[in-house]
């Protein structure tokens, strides 16, 4: 995979844990900081596909009957009033 530099800045206290995470983890800070962007971008991702999808469902009408949101959150133990 190609790599390029990107240049961050970020509060001291941060700095200063990365620092202390990469010696504990044999890793380095940059390393870290890519992983870290890397997660953060894939959640974000996945998050807001499921949003969009949600709202595109709800554009369509289709959402779930009141009894089959009662019987979801009764297998949870969750009682709603019915």
């Amino acid at each position: 995979m190609k790599t390029v530099t990107l240049t961050v800045r970020i509060p001291s206290e941060v700095k200063d844990r990365l620092e202390v995470l990469s010696k504990a983890t044999d890793r380095t800070q940059a390393y870290l900081a890519s992983q870290a962007i890397q997660d953060f971008i894939e959640t974000q991702d996945w998050q807001i596909n499921a949003i969009v999808q949600g709202v595109k469902a709800a554009e369509r009408d289709e959402f779930a009957s009141e009894d089959k949101v009662h019987r979801a959150f009764s297998k949870w133990g969750v009682h709603t009033d019915h």
